[in-house]
Order: structure tokens, then sequence, then C-alpha cells
């Protein structure tokens, strides 16, 4: 079919007319179990009634004012990411990327006020994945993405994932920042280790660097923590979120320390939509589900299972699937087969997943799943593998 959209993505053939919790329907009434949950946005399914409530109940009164003006819901959410983490800044946008591109921005003005201007670089890991902005491709540094888009924006070292002494020799009197995800999501669903994460930590305060945690898709609860760096035991500088807060509503978020925050006065940073009144309407409703006693519990609970009914999909099937990835209900699988294949093969049973890096299948179900749901999952990501299976041996045979 020819469509009028510019073709940046390779759509499958299926359009859908409405969500329920962990289920989309198309317009056919086909029902499709959605495990990619919009790409780990939709952390509390589709059609949440409270989500649904809060956003209505805004439409009737107030959608844009700009912040030329205080926005008391805004405040209100500010304040509660700052009750529940380090933080004790916050500044509102609209996606992943733009709160990436801020925090870049963050880290260079903060070494600008301190007097060391040249202080401007920032250190990546090879995988990442920061955003579609000329400098948040800069900042991941995949070759797929930066070609033919000119120059390279200058001000990013990308050093192995892993590799501890490449990292030490990358630091420069330049050096600025490190940025990093604490598990790699567009990169394959690598965790990065508590104990490196703290390795970080102890490195910029040896060092005078800021670190930044990206956790645009491990934030909001979707490892079992409100936020993925928790389980280490350490907290960033500035740390950038998107997706899950918004439920579904596009919005962003830059969280820092009053030090790491203090360059950004009047004028050095802005956006128009960020932080509008609908964003923030929903973004409180988010957090009063997933901040309600003993939903992160749940989280890990089905976390624990999902990761469990996998194991079991990748003993059973050796020629398909390899291991098991990630963290918390940033899950996946990797393949032996292309894992478009495999996600290909998911969804004629009906079960949505999302393609990541190293031949890894996202699985990234809304954090209120329930165990019946996993275990439906399971039965669908079977029934996948006995069809390739099936082709696979249906093609041998053919060529004999």
């Amino acid at each position: 079919m020819n469509s009028p959209l510019l073709p940046t993505y390779a759509r499958a053939d299926v359009a859908f007319e409405k969500g329920e919790g962990s289920w989309l329907v198309t317009r056919g009434g086909e029902r499709y179990l959605d495990f990619g949950s919009g790409i780990a946005v939709n952390v509390l399914g589709h059609a949440h009634p409270h989500l649904v409530a809060a956003l209505t109940e805004q439409a009737g009164k107030l959608w844009h004012v700009s912040n030329l003006f205080r926005i008391p819901e805004g405040e209100r959410l500010a304040q509660r990411l700052v009750d529940a983490t380090f933080a004790d800044r916050v500044f509102f946008c609209n996606s992943g990327a733009e709160a990436n591109e801020g925090a870049i921005k963050m880290a260079r003005r903060y070494h600008h006020q301190r007097g060391q201007p040249e202080r401007f670089r920032v250190v990546t890991f090879e995988g990442a994945f920061h955003g579609r902005t000329l400098a948040t491709i800069a900042a991941g540094g995949q070759p797929k993405h930066l070609e033919g888009f000119g120059p390279k924006v200058d001000g990013f070292d990308q050093v192995p994932f892993g590799d501890h002494e490449a990292l030490r020799a990358a630091i420069t009197p330049e050096t600025a920042a490190i940025l990093i995800e604490p598990v790699q999501g567009e990169g394959g669903l690598r965790p990065v280790p508590p104990q490196c994460l703290r390795g970080l930590r102890e490195l910029c305060d040896e060092r005078g660097l800021l670190l930044i945690f990206d956790e645009v898709q491990t934030g909001v609860g979707r490892t079992g923590k409100l936020f993925a760096h928790e389980w280490s035991g350490i907290a960033p500088d500035i740390m950038t979120i998107a997706k899950g807060i918004g439920g579904g509503f596009p919005l962003g978020a830059i969280l820092a320390t009053e030090e790491a925050g203090a360059g950004l006065s009047a004028g050095t940073h802005g956006t128009t939509f960020g932080g509008n009144p609908l964003a923030m309407a929903v973004g409180n409703a988010v957090l009063d589900v997933v901040l309600a006693p003993g939903f992160l519990d749940h989280v890990q609970d089905m976390a624990l299972l999902l990761k469990q009914r996998l194991a079991e999909l990748v003993d059973r099937h050796p020629a398909v699937l390899k291991d098991v990835r990630g963290l918390g209900l940033l899950t996946g699988l990797r393949s032996v087969v292309p894992n478009t294949d495999f996600v290909a093969a998911a969804r004629a049973q009906k079960l949505l997943s999302v393609p990541a890096g190293d031949n890894v299948a996202r699985l990234m179900p809304p954090l209120n799943v329930t165990a019946a749901e996993i275990h439906e999952a399971a039965s669908r990501l079977d029934a996948a593998c006995s069809a390739i299976e099936a082709q696979a041996a249906g093609a041998a045979e053919g060529a004999t």
C-alpha cells in the first residue's frame, strides 16, 4: 500500500483499533498479546482506567499554557520524582532524545560555570542508543545511525562495552561526563553489572566527572526497582527518563542534583511543549500506580516467572534460541535464527515483541501483566519456535 508517510520504518501490515491492558485489538477483531508495550512505553498497558480518567479530566480543563507561567501539576510531579530519587531538580521535555540532549548540555554547562569550558567531551559505550538527534546519534556512535548525516557531532568518545582499561584511557582533561544505560536496550539487553556501576561512580568522583544514567528504557519500574541503577546502591548526578513516565503520553525529563543542574539557569535551555498540563496529569497518574505499595514487588515476581518460562523455551528449542537476556520486565531472547524472523513468527502467533541488537527479540510486557498472560505468552512463543523448526525441516527435506 502506498503511504504518504516517510518510509523510515519497516512497518508490519497490522493496524490496531483499541487496547485493553496487555492486549491489542485490530479493526477486524483479532487480539494480540502485547509484549512490546510500544517499545517499553505502555508501562500500565492500554487504556488503564486511572490514566484515562486523569487525561480526560485534564483535557476538559487546560492543555497548554507554556512555561512562561507556573504549572502546578508539573511542580507536583517534579516534587514526587525528587522525593523518590537522588535528584533535587527536574526539567520536563517530550522524549528521551530531548532528555539526553538536555543532559549533555547540562554536563557541558556545569564545567563551563566552574571555569573549565574545555571540558565538554562525553564518554559513551559501543552498542548504546541515546536518541536520533545529531548529538544523540553521535553519543550512540553506531555507524548505521550516523551514515549520511554529515560530520559526526564532536564531543563523544565511545569505548567497548565492559572494557575498563579503555574507559580509563578515554578520559582526558577535556572529559566532562560518562553517559551510560544501566541496561543497553537497543544494544541487545545487556545489563551493566552493579559492581561496574559502582566503579563508574568511584571513577567519576575521582576524576571530577558527572555520571549520567540514561534510564529512558529502564526507568519507572521496568526492572523491578523504580530506576535500574537502584540495584547497584549508587546514584548518578544526572538521569534521563521518558517512555514509561508518560504511560503512552509523550513525556521525558532530566533529573539532576542541585550542583549538576545549577548551570541551566533562565534562558540557557527551554521547551515549548515540555511539562504541559496534559503530560503532567498523566505522569502523576502513572506514579500513583507505580509507587503504590506492592506494585514493584509484583513486577519482580512477574519478571522471575517470565525468566523461568523463557529459560524453558531455550532448553526446548536450541535450534532457534540461544539464551535469555535482560533485567526485570526488560527481557529478551537471543536467537539462532535472525531475530526479525523470530519476531515475525511470534507475531504470526498473535504475540508482539521488538527486535534489538545482538540478534535479540525484546519482551517488555506492561508492568501490571498477570501470571496467566505470561504463561499465554510462553505458549505462543513455543508455537512460534515450533513453526520455525518445521519450516527449517521442510526446507531441508526439499533440498534433498
